[in-house]
């Protein structure tokens, strides 16, 4: 092994970037003809490089004061890359950091014993290194998601990870867990929401268009009042729009709230044909009056929001007493869990027994529960106040 300065293509990864320039004393520690991955910053569009410079910035707030070990693990191929730009942005924060790379830990590991300081940041990555971390245990461990089909060799070692981060496309990276303990989740939840939603605007219809008809069902089997008001928080591309204008008739009011204004802009043609309003707002914070409102129609929301019972609190605040709320997605848990992998857990949110708990403490009492494989329905009515 020999010891190699990659300082010059960590400033050119950083300039292009947008991120501030480099120092002479970053170092990576690398075994001689290590592979890059494609994808390079210069294929980068304006966009696509703002949303690297976002996510970066999100990490860098979250790796602790101090001496600290950081650890890139998951998505194989692009582990060393990520690495590589969080070493970075890093530096142009001021933080010192040493890049411990390559296939022979022990060597890298003695160096930067070394040269280690009062904070400088150890920055690791693959699974060799997050096997056998320097200090006995990682400080942090960030989890790359590979694309659909795209394969590791060693399975999914997500869980348990400080911070996990969607690369189902490599230029348009989304931070999808951040452990509170690192940061707030009020600090990065609004930016990683929309991006994950923005880079899926266009082809949502496409990918999900065969699911009108569950939507149509679930309106119509809530009973919505003819001529009330309803709206539809995180309307998305406006699927449930046309339903919700029939449900409550020309002279009701559909409103559609979205996060991501590029849901929005999918969702006006919709909107114009059923004469409804489209809002750009937050779920947490709904721009909307107390009691304003007869139904609230939310479609695989709650699993969404950072805080599901402060959610729901804030959808009873604008519900009128005796108003509904709407629970709906057009798959069933189980089936949803298992398009993503993971089992049914009791202690979800959207389980029977935690939302009618959390509901109840809202402000709403659950009158209906339908977890079926083809959708979930679950209806509840606004208590007095």
């Amino acid at each position: 092994m020999r010891r190699i300065c990659y300082e010059e293509e960590t400033c050119r990864l950083a300039s292009s970037m947008g991120l501030a320039n480099t120092q002479s004393h970053l170092h990576d520690e690398c075994m001689a003809g290590e592979a890059v991955p494609s994808a390079a910053p210069e294929a980068m569009t304006d966009q696509q490089a703002r949303r690297w410079v976002e996510v970066l910035d999100h990490l860098t707030r979250a790796i602790p004061s101090g001496a600290v070990t950081v650890v890139v693990d998951g998505f194989d191929a692009y582990a060393g890359l990520v690495a590589d730009r969080l070493a970075a942005a890093l530096h142009g924060t001021g933080r010192p950091c040493a890049r411990l790379t390559g296939t022979a830990p022990l060597a890298t590991e003695d160096s930067w014993r070394a040269e280690q300081g009062p904070e400088i940041v150890a920055l690791a990555d693959g699974p060799r290194w997050r096997e056998r971390p320097p200090t006995g245990k990682w400080d942090v461990v960030i989890w790359l998601r590979r694309p659909p089909g795209g394969r590791s060799g060693r399975g999914d070692h997500e869980d348990g990870c400080d911070i996990v981060v969607d690369l189902h496309d490599p230029l348009w990276p989304v931070i999808r867990h951040l452990d509170a303990r690192l940061v707030a989740r009020d600090l990065w939840h609004l930016s990683e929401s929309r991006a994950f939603f923005a880079i899926r605007a266009e082809t949502w219809d496409t990918r999900f268009g065969d699911d009108l008809p569950a939507y149509a069902a679930a309106v119509a089997e809530a009973g919505l009042p003819l001529g009330g008001s309803v709206v539809d928080v995180g309307c998305g591309t406006g699927r449930a729009l046309p339903a919700l204008r029939e449900a409550v008739g020309p002279y009701g009011h559909v409103i559609g709230l979205d996060l991501t204004p590029e849901m929005l802009t999918v969702a006006r043609t919709r909107a114009r044909e059923r004469l409804a309003t489209l809002v750009l707002g937050d779920a947490r914070q709904l721009p909307v009056r107390d009691g304003a409102v007869d139904a609230v129609f939310a479609a695989g929301l709650i699993m969404h929001l950072p805080e599901p019972d402060a959610g729901l609190r804030e959808l009873a605040r604008i519900t009128r007493p005796g108003g509904l709320l709407i629970l709906f997605h057009p798959s069933g848990r189980a089936a949803l869990a298992a398009r993503h992998g993971r089992p049914v857990r009791p202690d979800e949110p959207l389980s029977q027994t935690p939302l009618r708990t959390s509901a109840g403490q809202a402000g709403w009492h659950l009158t209906r529960y339908d977890d079926a494989v083809h959708r979930f329905l679950a209806i509840a009515v606004r208590v007095g106040r």
